[in-house]
């Protein structure tokens, strides 16, 4: 029961700062938006026995894409300013709602088996030990944290004034 209530607390949460990052004007502050929606997501992921997914929803989203974004925010210059209204914001707002209509029709024509029983395991470490045990991806992981690395701070120079 507890564990129910955790999750429809999360997700009205992220639902919140979902849109708190589509309507605030202030950039800054729709990023911290998406910070919080994103560890709601994490949390809604722990609340479905996906620990992994919530580790990496956490390492990933909230610790390497947001600081991005906010180190993006914080080099430009009009932050306070938000985005300006734009001609194609009906255009826009009708996709959407044919989106979403699509979304919910796909949502009650799908049928989606439930299990009534948790994993009996942790999915972390069996995740772990076929990506970086005997024959893993250790390689690939470490040299596309290089690449990642290297490609900041050529941001970084590049972004900063002479």
């Amino acid at each position: 029961m507890g564990l129910a209530i955790s999750f429809w607390f999360m997700a009205a949460v992220a639902i919140m700062a979902a849109l708190g990052v589509v309507l605030l004007r202030n950039v800054f502050r729709a990023a911290l938006s998406l910070i919080l929606c994103f560890l709601m997501v994490a949390g809604l992921y722990i609340t479905l026995s996906a620990d992994f997914l919530a580790a990496v929803q956490i390492l990933v989203y909230v610790g390497a894409i947001s600081v991005l974004i906010i180190l993006a925010i914080m080099m430009t210059r009009e932050v306070q300013r938000g985005s300006p209204n734009s001609r194609f914001q009906i255009p826009a707002f009708i996709v959407a709602i044919l989106f979403l209509e699509v979304l919910v029709l796909t949502l009650i024509n799908t049928p989606w088996p439930v299990s009534s029983l948790p994993p009996t395991a942790p999915t972390t470490s069996a995740l772990a030990s076929s990506l970086f045990g005997e024959g893993g991806y250790l390689l690939p992981v470490e040299i596309s944290a290089v690449l990642l690395l290297s490609a900041i701070i050529g941001a970084i120079v590049l972004a900063r004034e002479k």
